[in-house]
């Protein structure tokens, strides 16, 4: 059974198609025409701001590569605290007792609500006031902290959505069968809901990779982005130069990061699409010892 989603275009429509495509071309090319022409009248695409990213290697050694190298220290432990975090949070406010759900629901509301600035912030005071971290430490612990907070509450209701989005029959086929809910969330949920989840949860990863710029812009953690100061300060004012090299350096990290998951995802189904889930009578001894008896006895025993 097929299904048609829409009328296929006219002539009319097609001529109306190429119009507005040649349209969109000229009005792009036309932007990147006055960009390139305000920028060569303020010498800003003059080769002696470009040079120093290509000719000095201390640009790279003294003000890029140690601002990149905090920036992946941050975010990789962000991500390592804040995944596991939002998914037992994410479980939890699926859980049946009210005293884990309720408790589980607040703290991810309340965090999910207030902006990543702010909880940086709070934690860098917090960080001051009542622990012995020294100031030269102080930055990385809030930003990571603050990362931690809102990323992991956000990734709580990914999680929970996208158990949620299976069918209820996937649940109820494994009580039918014996399984606990701890099994049957381990088991059979979590490892169908994963390969759904995983475009949103690597949108997320990337938003803890750019947030960590805030700590620079606030809390003067030396990450990449605060490199670009005392680089252009060094080397004559050449601020969109650094500005530009910065965000490529930022395009080509999130572009790994998505290229990774893509391929991660892609291994995922093939995974499921070539393997089958069937379990021997060992395992299903071992999932659910009380199946040995009773009803699916051995014939003799009948």
């Amino acid at each position: 059974m097929s299904a048609v989603l829409y009328d296929a275009p006219g002539p009319g429509a097609k001529r109306r198609n190429i119009l507005f495509s040649i349209g969109f071309v000229v009005v792009f090319a036309a932007a990147i025409w006055w960009i390139v022409d305000k920028l060569n009248e303020k010498n800003q695409l003059d080769w002696d701001k470009w040079k120093p990213f290509f000719t000095d290697s201390r640009v790279w050694s003294t003000y890029i590569w140690p601002g990149l190298e905090n920036t992946l220290i941050a975010a990789a432990f962000a991500m390592v605290i804040a995944l596991p975090l939002g998914a037992f949070f994410g479980i939890s406010r699926l859980s049946d007792h009210a005293w884990v759900r309720w408790p589980s629901g607040a703290v991810v509301e309340f965090f999910r609500a207030i902006p990543v600035l702010i909880l940086m912030l709070f934690a860098n005071a917090a960080f001051a006031e009542f622990t012995t971290v020294s100031s030269k430490d102080r930055p990385l612990y809030a930003v990571v902290t603050g990362l931690v907070l809102y990323n992991a509450s956000v990734l709580a209701e990914i999680v929970r959505a996208g158990i949620l989005a299976l069918p209820k029959g996937q649940s109820e086929a494994a009580m039918a069968i014996g399984l606990r809910k701890g099994q049957t969330m381990r088991y059979v949920l979590l490892p169908q809901s994963v390969t759904a989840m995983l475009p949103a949860i690597v949108s997320q990863l990337v938003v803890i990779v750019k947030d960590t710029a805030l700590g620079g812009a606030v809390l003067g953690f030396s990450e990449l982005l605060a490199s670009v100061r005392p680089m252009s300060a060094f080397y004559g004012a050449n601020t969109i130069a650094s500005f530009t090299v910065v965000a490529v350096i930022f395009v080509a990290l999130n572009f790994a990061l998505t290229t990774f998951a893509s391929w991660l995802e892609r291994r995922l189904r093939r995974s499921k699409k070539s393997t089958g889930a069937v379990l021997s009578a060992e395992d299903t001894e071992e999932l659910n010892p009380a199946a040995t008896g009773g009803t699916f006895g051995t014939g003799a025993e009948r």
